[in-house]
């Protein structure tokens, strides 16, 4: 059952009560204060908000323990009489033929006729209602000052907007306040169209509430979205986004002088390019105009955006994930972008119908279908061997790349650990020398190799995602156990078990660090479990999907280094993603000691949707266990 989510009580309900306590006109408040709730006209929903609110607000007086504060809020002052209105001098004077006498003479007989307006100045008792009114006006500050909250964007919508209103968004996707701002300036002012019950007014109404809290929220609504979008031109749109080193479009992409590509390890000499590109972003450039024709203008083609969005999307991984320049990348580099394309990550995708000018606009759409897969390998494949022919780079990593000719086949097992190869790394792990950093490193790899989860989600997990269990166990005695909340693709959420020994390993980490020990303890919140405890830094912080991957890639080749043939070969390209293979293969397999693991608990582990795919790891530990046996 979904849990019902209390409206709160924001200022504009106070303001529209205070008016009407002062007896200011009813629909002119209504729509200067409270136009989201809908037409003024519609009287059950005024009389019904109305009501709602005053419930509200004598509700929070009892819970202050002021029941007379609730009782005054919900009088009605009408019902008492307010204090006769008097005539003003000249037309008392007018009434009784006194406007040849003078002004003096004009009060004295005004006030022997009128004796309280002669006190009036002098502290002549108020009207009963007036002191009503007054009393329920210190009341509603006095809650105001108590109970009324700011918006905030992790907020729903429904603890802010009225509930029919709000339903409508909720069933569309728009949750929160964030989510329904994200989607406004990625869409623009005609974001409501697909929202069903929503229309051009109940949106306009949104708009002008969100628009009121733009302050309190720290959520701005962009221009764009309060314009049709045939008034707005390119240059609007284009900056909509601006540029920066981030998950955007080719066009708006700025590369790191780091990672630029002028320093990038395949680069031929430069006194033999052909190109007059600086950089990566450049060269790429160049051979997108040399795939257009001469005489084109316009729109691209079809074609033309193919190769635009695959060298578009090599670039954003090689330096936001890989942390490497497109003319560093080498073969192994191409393997696993191959298998990035197979299984990315929730944040690079999105709906295609986002436009490049949006927000919302993502790289991908989800993982590569094998014909989508072999098309991106060649026009990869076709970028480098035009750098190469224009003496840009001096090799092309795309050259013998083959995709897998279908997601069913068995998985490669030459991208899995042995069970010697992975022993070997483990007892380096172990003896590696005792600093901050080489903890984390190990404590980095156990958990990947460990759990299988994926990079992204090991690097995101904190400490608060730890949940310590009961459980039987096989000769059914009680243990104790723990788990982890996992995030997953796709928003699914599961939960995998944990050694223990990992978690105690943690908890010696954050008491050496002066944290508490147990990982559970509320002042362990929001930290990582791959945190960087670093002196300087306050609360330590989180250790980078990039970060881990360079990490391990240079330990295993150092590990590398104390194997001959094969395994030595092997280990060298290995990185994260081997030990999540590993975690499948090994789990399924089974080893001395240690029973294979149930295909759903590593279905679950690796956050397969599919226990098809879970089951592809079997194939390759047959496949492992031939070549072992030979």
């Amino acid at each position: 059952m979904k849990a019902v989510i209390p409206r709160k009580l924001h200022r504009g309900h106070f303001a529209f009560m205070r008016a009407l306590a002062q007896g200011l006109d009813e629909r002119a408040s209504w729509d200067r204060y409270l136009r989201l709730e809908g037409e003024h006209t519609d009287l059950r929903t005024v009389r019904r908000t109305i009501a709602w609110i005053r419930d509200e607000f004598a509700a929070a007086a009892r819970r202050e323990h002021k029941p007379g504060t609730a009782r005054l809020i919900l009088l009605d002052a009408d019902r008492f009489s307010a204090a006769p209105a008097l005539p003003s001098l000249a037309e008392f004077a007018e009434a009784n033929g006194l406007e040849d006498f003078s002004e003096s003479e004009q009060v004295e007989a005004y006030e022997a006729a009128y004796p309280a307006a002669g006190r009036a100045g002098q502290g002549a008792r108020p009207s009963r209602r007036a002191r009503v009114v007054e009393r329920q006006l210190e009341a509603l500050r006095w809650l105001e000052n108590l109970v009324a909250q700011d918006p905030r964007p992790l907020d729903s919508v429904s603890a802010w907007l009225n509930p029919s209103m709000a339903s409508r968004l909720e069933r569309a996707g728009l949750r929160s306040l964030h989510a329904l701002v994200e989607r406004i300036n990625g869409i623009g002012a005609r974001w409501w169209a697909h929202v069903p019950g929503v229309g051009e007014l109940k949106a306009a109404r949104i708009l002008d509430w969100l628009r009121a809290n733009e302050q309190v929220l720290g959520l701005r609504i962009g221009a764009h979205a309060m314009t049709p979008r045939a008034q707005l031109g390119p240059l609007a749109l284009a900056a909509v986004v601006p540029g920066g080193t981030a998950l955007v479009p080719y066009e708006k992409f700025v590369l790191p002088a780091e990672l630029d590509g002028s320093a990038g390890t395949n680069r031929a000499p430069r006194g033999q390019c052909l190109l007059m590109a600086a950089n990566d972003h450049e060269a790429v450039g160049a051979w997108l105009s040399a795939k257009r024709p001469g005489d084109a203008t316009g729109d691209l083609s079809a074609t033309q955006r193919a190769y635009r969005k695959e060298a578009e999307r090599l670039l954003l991984w090689a330096v936001l994930e890989r942390g490497k320049a497109l003319s560093s990348l080498t073969v192994e580099d191409a393997i696993d972008y191959r298998d990035f394309l197979l299984d990315p990550p929730a944040h690079w995708c999105g709906a295609r119908h986002h436009q490049r000018w949006s927000p919302l606009w993502r790289p991908m759409e989800g993982p590569l279908a094998p014909s989508a897969l072999r098309q991106a390998i060649a026009i990869l494949r076709s970028l480098h061997a035009f750098l190469v022919n224009r003496n840009y780079l001096v090799g092309n990593p795309f050259a013998t790349l083959a995709p897998p000719a279908s997601l069913q086949q068995p998985l490669d097992s030459s991208r899995a650990l042995s069970f010697a190869q992975w022993d070997h790394v483990d007892a380096l792990l172990q003896a590696h020398a005792d600093t901050e950093a080489r903890r984390r490193l190990r404590r980095g790899m156990r958990w990947l190799y460990a759990t299988g989860l994926r990079l992204a989600e090991i690097t995101s997990a904190r400490c608060e995602d730890l949940e310590q269990i009961e459980y039987r166990s096989a000769d059914g005695a009680l243990a104790i156990g723990w788990q982890l909340a996992v995030a997953g693709k796709g928003g699914r959420c599961r939960r995998v078990p944990v050694p223990p020994a990992l978690v105690a390993e943690l908890e010696d980490e954050l008491a050496r660090h002066g944290f508490e020990r147990q990982v559970g303890a509320a002042s362990n919140r929001g930290i990582h479990l791959l945190a960087r405890f670093d002196a300087e830094l306050r609360r330590p912080a989180a250790w980078s999907a990039s970060g881990l991957y360079q990490a391990i890639k240079a330990f295993v080749a150092q590990a590398a280094a104390g194997l001959r043939g094969p395994d030595a070969q092997q280990l060298k390209k290995a990185s994260t993603h081997w030990l999540r293979h590993s975690h499948g293969s090994h789990a399924l397999r089974g080893r001395e000691g240690q029973v294979p693991v149930p295909i759903q608990v590593v279905q679950n582990n690796l956050g397969h949707a599919s226990v098809g795919t879970t089951a592809m790891y079997l194939a390759a530990a047959h496949a492992q266990s031939h070549t072992e046996l030979r």
